[in-house]
Parts: C-alpha cells; structure tokens; sequence
C-alpha cells in the first residue's frame, strides 16, 4: 500500500478544490488535462509538483485551496454501487470493534468500498481483510474505489462474491478470525457461521438501519448463547458555528444513520450468566419478530444503469491510480495518452 499523504503533488493523485463559497470539486491529476468551472479553468499542469496545501488562481483569477484529499474526503466522493458507511460510522466500528494492526478481519457485505478502506489501514499490512459480497457489481465498484486509493489492488485484501454463510467455512477454520463486521440487511442469518469462525473472545460488530433490524439482530445474537450480552449504540454528530461571540450549534448536523450492535464471542463450552432481566416470550411472540423481515424492512435499489455508470468512473480512477504506481516503481512506462 503506497498511498501518498502528504508531499508535492503526483500525476495519478487525487486531489480536492476548494472554490468560492466553499464549493468542492475532486479531480484526478493528468498531464495535459484542464479542470473546467463556469468561472474558468485549471491545468492539471499547473497543480503537479505543488506542496500540497496550495492555494492557484484559474484562467479567471478564481482562487481554489489544492489539497489532497483526507481518507473522510476521498470516502465521500468516490463512486458509489451501494450505500456507504458514514465516516462518523466506520470511526465508532474501529473503535468498538477494537481492530487492531495485524487482525484477521471479515466484512461482509462490501458495500461500495468505504469500509474496507477504514480497514485496511487500520489492520496494516500484517493484517487481512477478506470481504464477502452477494453482487458482482459491487463488488467490481469496491474493488476499484480500493485501488484507486491505494495505487493497487492491497494484497491484504481479497474480495469473495458470494453468500456469507456459505463461503465464511471454505475461507476461515473455526476460531481463527479475530474480528468480524457486518454491514447487511440480514445479519442475524449469519450468527452461527460467524461464532464458528470468531475466537474465543473476538468480535463481531453488526451495522444495521432500523430499529426492526436492531431488535431482531440483538434477539438472535442472546438466543445463540455463545456469545455476550450486546451492546447497541448510534452516533450522531453535531458541528458547531464559531465566529467571534457568534457561538452556537449549526442548524444542521449528521443525525441517525445506523446502529451498531457488538458482543463477544464466548470460549467453547462457558456460560454467559444470566441477566438480571431478560425478555420474557410474553413480552412479543413469534409472529411479533417474523413480521420483521428483509422484505418487510424494504431496500432502495439502483437502476443496473447507474450502477454500470458508477462502475466505469470507479475503475477509471484505478487505473489512473495504478498507471502511476507503476511509472514511479519502475514498472511498465506508459505513454501519457494510454493512461486514465
């Protein structure tokens, strides 16, 4: 993994504008390309070889900030198949997940990449990430936004398309994950291949949506008996106006996205012991917890369309990403008109 954070400018790196009124643009460097506003335009010329951090005037006199964007920027501005997991989100699953340099992690599903990327910094180059999704496409529009931010496709990765549940046992043994996150409709479905593969003491961590889906994955994760008690939390973040005395919270702020429930996964053989209160069955019944299902939850789809649209823009910038990972390694040179 060789992603540039910091120094001057390459042909290949992705970088953020700050126009007037705080307008963003994201472009990907290439010699001889022009970024255009309806207030002027920019060569990519003129950008590569700054210090990052620069401030250039466009053919106009416009002045843009020229910065490199952060993982937070770069997350939210890459093509998207899948909905992503917000920054605020993927922070509070490195944390309560407890993902550590060196972990054997499992993702599922992989959505649009934005995890995977949290993850495999975090895990560094010891780790490893295996990602399980069930759509081709997104598994395509994941893999490239992965490696149009790394310059290459991370050999601490691998993508499997595929249920969870079927392929978890054909890629891990029982007790040789360290950690495991799930970002699906139907995480309770995979309780017990997850335990199967979860060491005494791992994690798993389950995103979900609505509260239907909080219940019903909190219920399946006690009923197992193999795991803690979990813990269900959201975050919500609340950004703030400073201006002189001119102190007060903003009218917006990143509200309910999703919750995150977590347990533990208990040795082989203990007994959690039992609660000072747990749900009785007259407290819902069976038709009460099988009314809240996938179908009855609804999921926004993605017009195949759009989806090839976003495919093709993810897979461009990977390949402009790699062609200059090669050129700087002393890999295969590439005129500049083959690359991008």
């Amino acid at each position: 993994m060789t992603a540039q954070y910091s120094g001057p400018f390459r042909e290949g790196d992705r970088v953020q504008l700050t126009g007037p009124k705080g307008k963003l643009n994201s472009i990907t460097l290439e010699s001889g390309k022009v970024f255009h506003t309806h207030r002027g335009f920019i060569d990519h010329d003129a950008l590569i070889g700054l210090p990052d951090g620069s401030v250039v005037k466009n053919s106009v006199g416009v002045e843009h900030l020229a910065l490199r964007p952060l993982l937070t920027d770069f997350v939210m501005s890459m093509p998207r198949g899948a909905a992503i997991i917000y920054p605020k989100d993927a922070a509070q699953i490195l944390a309560q997940a407890d993902i550590f340099p060196g972990a054997t992690v499992v993702e599922a599903g992989v959505g649009s990449g934005a995890l995977s990327l949290w993850l495999l910094r975090a895990i560094g180059p010891e780790g490893h990430l295996s990602s399980f999704e069930r759509r081709d496409e997104f598994a395509d529009v994941a893999r490239a936004n992965v490696a149009a931010y790394f310059g290459r496709d991370p050999e601490s990765w691998t993508v499997t398309v595929g249920d969870l549940v079927e392929a978890l046992p054909a890629t891990h043994p029982d007790h040789t994950v360290d950690r495991v996150v799930l970002d699906m409709l139907a995480p309770w479905e995979c309780v017990d291949a997850v335990a199967a593969a979860l060491k005494p003491g791992g994690v798993v961590l389950c995103y979900v949506a609505t509260v239907t889906q909080l219940s019903r994955v909190v219920e399946a994760i006690r009923e197992s008996d193999v795991f803690t008690n979990p813990i269900p939390s959201e975050t919500m973040v609340r950004g703030w106006h400073v201006e002189g005395l001119a102190v007060r919270p903003d009218h917006r702020m990143i509200g309910h996205t999703g919750f995150l429930v977590t347990a533990r996964r208990l040795a082989p053989g203990a007994i959690l012991p039992e609660l000072k209160r747990r749900a009785s069955k007259s407290d819902f019944s069976e038709d009460d917890v099988e009314a809240w299902t996938p179908g009855a939850l609804g999921e926004r789809g993605i017009s195949a369309k759009s989806l090839r649209k976003r495919v093709r823009a993810a897979t461009a910038t990977a390949d402009a990403a790699k062609a200059r990972e090669e050129r700087e390694s002393g890999g295969i040179q590439l005129p500049d008109d083959e690359i991008g």
